[in-house]
């Protein structure tokens, strides 16, 4: 029996950096329980809302943020606040499958395209590996606006 998996990022902005990756993933920000959003309603904007309703204190309201996809078949992505600094290489990352079809200069430029579009959006781009056949086909190795390191693949 295969399981379904959470990502859990630890974050000092988690409101920021799950607006980063719902518009790196196309994933989307759930509405609050119990809430129906109507058509082009703001998530966040219902969860500032619900937690003003809810007496939650100013200060704690960027607590967490949550991202699911929207076809429902990657995983759910929780973003969760903590004091401290990232301070070594994550010992888990993200491949973010964008040419995972195409190979040589075809899949190198394909990469370079959405390394820009993730610059445009607060990543950085940290370094590019050259194809190597057989054992590799080229990626980019790129950090969200919080330093966690993820590829393009």
């Amino acid at each position: 029996m295969s399981r379904q998996i959470q990502v859990t990022f630890d974050a000092h902005d988690p409101r920021a950096l799950s607006v980063f990756w719902r518009d790196v993933l196309g994933y989307v920000h759930p509405p609050p329980p119990g809430v129906d959003l109507p058509e082009g309603a703001d998530p966040l904007a219902a969860w500032d809302d619900f937690l003003e309703q809810a007496g939650v204190p100013q200060e704690q309201r960027n607590s967490a943020s949550a991202l699911e996809d929207p076809d429902g078949s990657g995983p759910r992505l929780y973003f969760q606040q903590v004091p401290e600094d990232k301070v070594a290489k994550n010992r888990l990352h993200l491949d973010v499958r964008t040419a995972s079809d195409l190979r040589g200069e075809e899949r190198m430029a394909a990469l370079e395209t959405e390394c820009e579009r993730l610059l445009a959006l607060g990543a950085t781009r940290l370094q590019r590996f050259e194809p190597d056949p057989p054992m590799s086909v080229g990626f980019i190795v790129m950090a969200d606006p919080e330093g966690n390191e993820f590829c393009l693949d």
